[in-house]
């Protein structure tokens, strides 16, 4: 068995235990977690040499995690599993510092061939995305010039999944009247009015739900 050490994430049980079982046949996997934050905790602690995760997950999407971790990892490898072949989440993922983005489609045949890869060097990105996709990531584009910070972000993500502001508050180990300062602080940055304005921003930003090309 090759010694690497690989930590896994997703928010479902059974798409975890699956990932898990096919890649124990060759690697050790040295933990799990079921949501981003949980995510950014266990790699903190256990420090892998690589980690495969989903990007939409609860609390803390797989991209912000991913920007966390290489952030204060930055030689563990990451590899993104997703069912979205949207240019928008390849495009992020890539930018987040991701080596692999394998659809969760093409899962079974692929995770392997792309975490071999990785390890030595090289990147992928799954055959399944349609013709077009990966020339329009790697094209010039347009910049968002909204810059929010990674709290603002994790609030944002934590509101557009429906959460009241005692539980968000809860989560991220804040007050009340903090986390109502950055929601109305990201009101003011995105010129948005109402909750369902800035839900709307976050599933365009990939952070949570469906995005729109």
């Amino acid at each position: 068995m090759n010694n690497t050490r690989i930590l896994v994430a997703d928010d479902h049980s059974l798409v975890l235990e699956g990932i898990r079982r096919v890649l124990e046949s060759q690697y050790e996997v040295t933990g799990t977690a079921d949501n981003g934050m949980a995510l950014v905790e266990a790699a903190m602690k256990l420090r892998p040499d690589l980690v495969v995760f989903d990007i939409n997950m609860p609390v803390l999407n797989g991209i912000d995690a991913a920007r966390e971790i290489r952030k204060a990892l930055p030689s563990t490898k990451l590899v993104c599993l997703s069912m979205h072949s949207n240019a928008i989440y390849l495009r992020k993922a890539l930018q987040a510092g991701v080596s692999a983005y394998v659809l969760k489609s093409g899962a079974s045949e692929e995770l392997l061939k792309a975490i071999e890869t990785v390890l030595k060097g090289g990147t992928w990105v799954s055959p399944g995305f349609a013709p077009g996709v990966i020339d329009s990531v790697r094209a010039p584009h347009r910049l968002n010039r909204i810059d929010l910070t990674d709290r603002q972000r994790q609030i944002l993500q934590l509101i557009a999944e429906g959460r009241p502001t005692k539980e968000i508050a809860d989560i991220l180990c804040l007050s009340v009247r903090t986390v109502e300062f950055h929601r109305y602080r990201l009101m003011e940055k995105l010129g948005t009015r109402t909750v369902a304005d800035l839900t709307r921003f976050a599933i365009q930003e990939g952070l949570t739900g469906t995005v729109q090309q």
